[in-house]
């Protein structure tokens, strides 16, 4: 196909269960990219279902969940994609042998840990996520 050409950048962003923050990541990435970035997300210990205020929080910026499943980090996306991104501290992701792209952390807001929970917190960690994902698609794509 030919926009899967080499020159389109890849991102895999990773958190543990893939039901919250890389998913968000993910869905505020493709929405923001389209189909200018190739966008995967995965959990070092995938949950069973993504979680419904992050999806909830998504939607009213526009963005989109639908169809997604907590996914489970796969070597080979590991060696291939250009850039890993890994949400929070708990979280934790090793380079693999052959892995051409760069490997990141992104210590995101944690509003609970101000006592800020429910809709409102995850609003917090959305909006968070959405600034360093207009970054990141800034930097992949020149602009």
């Amino acid at each position: 196909m030919s926009d899967q050409s080499p020159a389109r950048p890849s991102v895999l962003f990773i958190c543990v269960k893939n039901g919250g923050k890389s998913q968000m990541a993910a869905a505020l990435m493709r929405d923001q990219a389209g189909a200018d970035v190739e966008v995967h997300s995965a959990g070092t210990h995938p949950g069973s279902a993504v979680n419904e205020l992050s999806r909830q929080v998504i939607e009213e910026v526009g963005a989109e969940m639908e169809g997604e499943s907590p996914k489970p980090v796969e070597t080979e996306l590991l060696r291939r994609v250009d850039r890993v991104v890994v949400l929070g501290a708990e979280a934790q992701v090793d380079p693999v042998e052959g892995m051409r792209g760069s490997l990141e952390t992104w210590h995101t807001d944690e509003p609970s840990e101000r006592g800020i929970e429910g809709v409102e917190r995850m609003r917090l960690v959305r909006d968070d996520i959405a600034t360093r994902v207009e970054a990141l698609r800034r930097e992949l794509l020149g602009g």
